[in-house]
């Protein structure tokens, strides 16, 4: 056994778990877990004149800029030195990680990046600075361009930015992921965001192919959000701000994330990295002296993240019983929430602490195979309902009251958030059935946060108090010519049919537009893993990432249907540019588990809540799930068949699609996709998209 095996051992005292060999020490006051700062201009923004189809606008909350203009932003990449708890000791573990840094940024709270706010209209420019050092690093092959290894992780320090759900030009120095800033270089980034753009959720990290899982998982992600102003009239839709604006409904933004850090043993030879410091249960951990960093992706795969024995932050911050989160009883908050982690799924729950647990004061410290039995000791059985009201930043039909959100890497959900008594309450990432987690593991729950919740107003029924509150600002905000409508709506079921960003895309609008097909598959026949797309519903034309070749073309100003499948486990499918809209999600024994309440039991396994109510709704990341192979009887395919359509409006140009599980796009899991004029894509029958050789074609240029 190992001198760190020794000391995991863990024992139970009085109702909480605390490490035998640490000690109870003077607990620092409480310090609420607080809202990322926002990145600030570096100076004064150049002033747009109002557009006429823009309502006046207020300012940005907490924010003295004008309400429109081009903001001018910088941030720099540079490796951070600070710390970051590690509940299972209850200390500090020092790392060493790559990072950004710009104005007005915590230097105290750096791995988690600031907030970039605009509003339709703006012209936001994003300076990157990259700070990091050039020349070669220990286990990374380099920059090298982009078609000469295409498919393995390199160029660890080089970087790019992708603005992850905007809808905006893929091409030049807009979302162009297909560039790479190398070390020592600055370049200017420049997001022209369409006065009609929707308001919502979003949120940027770097995207660079070959190290995006790398410098993700570092911390480099933050949230984007666009904030509307529009009020909805009779015959066009406004933004849900107007109707749950800030001075009425609190925001909390959250980003979870998962950062890796791990500390190595010396290197066997220069040039290579060392073993990664692991105990006798595979539990990362760090020697006195040592510093975590992110350096390798012996760091990533199945089953890594949950065997690691990290924590999922919020907010840059990883459980501690002293930071909680803070509320009041029956103020309706909305949270916006950003899954900003690599690849593991985030199942959240709120449960009220039982009476007499994890009082005030206490020190609590858990590790990752005591969870449970803490959670199960500390939290009660019946779950806190909320309200989802935005998927991936674009506002439902409809509310959807749940007690479970799944999240998967890249996803964002809005919700109304509401607890109905005083005390307080874990935030849980709850256990989810192996077939709907990335790692495809039996993974236990984890402690996330805790909320204290001050005595505020009784809440009798957290459904009909939520609704009851949105009828309410209704009545006060919405204007005289639609303020009925939106009341009814309200009362029909909590639909926002008046604030919808995107029309469905119709029957009639897909037909004689072809179709799009595709199929994620992970080869492991050969002496080398391949991950691949295919854009077919088999594997015989699956393909790894070819930076030179564009595998589809997209016909610019019309819509089609697409139908995605997964031919050996599931990922989370994403594509840039334009969202798309779910159809139906057919499991394998052919059931659309895809409506409201609809429960997947396919192959008999467990409930699987992440599917249902996802029928008509919008998003740009989804879950393509296939079922274990292992656990399937004989002859059953465990293949889910999802359909979703999109529209190709505005913006032509190069772009990719992917599996957000990124170290498995760091591998080869990605395609390039082209949105072209409609006279250059191909015979428009073929379900696979015309392939094209371009002259010059570079996926890093």
């Amino acid at each position: 056994m190992t001198r760190r095996g020794l000391m995991v051992r863990v024992r139970f005292l009085a109702g909480v778990f605390v490490s035998s060999l640490v000690p109870i020490a003077v607990l620092p006051a409480a310090a609420e877990i607080l809202n990322p700062p926002v990145l600030q201009d570096d100076r004064a923004p150049i002033a747009k004149p109002a557009l006429t189809e823009l309502a006046p606008a207020a300012s940005l909350p907490g924010n003295t800029l004008p309400v429109r203009g081009d903001r001018l932003l910088n941030l720099k990449i540079e490796y951070i030195d600070n710390q970051i708890y590690n509940l299972s000791t209850g200390g500090y573990d020092k790392v060493h990680l790559r990072g950004y840094t710009g104005k007005g940024v915590d230097p105290k709270a750096p791995y988690v990046s600031p907030t970039i706010e605009a509003v339709p209209g703006d012209t936001v420019r994003v300076t990157l600075d990259n700070q990091l050092p050039a020349g070669p690093q220990p286990g990374d092959p380099g920059c090298m361009p982009g078609g000469q290894m295409p498919d393995i992780p390199h160029c660890f320090n080089g970087t790019n930015l992708h603005t992850h759900g905007l809808w905006v030009s893929p091409s030049g120095n807009s979302d162009n992921v297909l560039l790479s800033i190398n070390p020592q270089t600055q370049f200017t980034y420049e997001y022209n965001i369409p006065s009609d753009h929707p308001s919502g959720t979003f949120w940027y990290h770097t995207h660079r192919h070959g190290s995006t899982a790398l410098q993700v998982s570092s911390g480099m992600a933050g949230a984007l959000i666009i904030r509307g102003n529009r009020l909805p009239t009779p015959t066009t839709h406004g933004d849900i701000d107007t109707l749950i604006p800030t001075s009425a409904i609190p925001e909390r933004v959250l980003v979870m994330q998962q950062i890796q850090y791990a500390c190595r043993a010396p290197a066997a030879k220069p040039g290579e990295l060392g073993p990664i410091k692991q105990d006798i249960n595979g539990h990362y951990f760090c020697d006195p002296g040592d510093a975590g960093g992110i350096e390798g992706y012996d760091q990533f795969g199945p089953g890594t993240w949950p065997a690691s024995g990290r924590y999922t932050s919020l907010n840059g911050k990883v459980f501690n019983s002293n930071d909680p989160l803070k509320a009041t009883q029956g103020q309706v908050e909305r949270w916006r929430m950003v899954h900003a982690g690599v690849r593991d799924t985030i199942s959240l729950q709120f449960f009220k602490v039982l009476d007499g647990k994890l009082k005030p004061g206490v020190k609590t410290l858990l590790n990752a195979d005591t969870n449970a039995a803490f959670i199960k000791d500390t939290c009660s059985t019946t779950p806190v309902p909320y309200t989802l009201v935005a998927a991936d930043g674009l506002t439902m039909a409809a509310a959807q009251p749940t007690k479970l959100a799944t999240f998967q890497p890249g996803y964002r959900f809005d919700a109304l958030v509401v607890f109905p008594e005083a005390g307080r309450y874990c935030v849980i990432d709850s256990s989810a059935p192996k077939s709907g987690v990335v790692s495809g593991l039996d993974v236990g729950p984890q402690l996330l946060a805790l909320v204290d919740v001050a005595p505020g107003t009784a809440v009798d029924n957290v459904e009909t108090y939520v609704n009851r509150k949105l009828v309410a600002l209704a009545e006060a905000n919405m204007p005289a010519n639609v303020k009925a409508t939106v009341v009814a709506d309200l009362k029909a079921g909590m639909k926002f049919t008046s604030f919808t960003p995107h029309p469905d895309v119709t029957d009639d609008e897909v037909k004689g537009n072809g179709t799009q097909e595709l199929t994620f598959f992970i080869d492991t026949t050969g002496p080398n893993t391949k991950f691949e797309v295919g854009n077919t519903l088999n594997t015989a034309d699956v393909k790894p990432y070819d930076p030179t070749r564009i595998d589809r073309s997209l016909p610019l100003g019309k819509a089609q249907e697409w139908t995605l499948q997964s031919h050996f486990v599931s990922h989370p499918f994403h594509i840039h540019v334009n969202p798309f809209q779910i159809v139906s999600i057919i499991d394998p024994n052919g059931k659309d588990v895809s409506a409201q309440g609809a429960i997947d039991d396919a192959g008999g396994e467990p409930y699987d809540p992440q599917y249902a109510g996802l029928k008509g709704v919008w998003k740009d990341t989804l879950w393509i799930k296939s079922l274990i192979p292992q656990s399937l009887p004989a002859g059953f395919s465990g293949i889910y068949t999802i359909k979703v359509r999109t529209r190709y409006e505005r913006y032509i140009g190069e772009y990719v699609l992917h599996c957000h599980i990124l170290d498995h796009e760091d591998q080869g899991m990605m395609q390039n996709v082209a949105v072209v004029l409609p006279d250059q894509v191909g015979d428009i029958t073929q379900s696979g998209a015309m392939q094209m050789q371009m002259d010059g074609h570079d996926g890093h240029k």
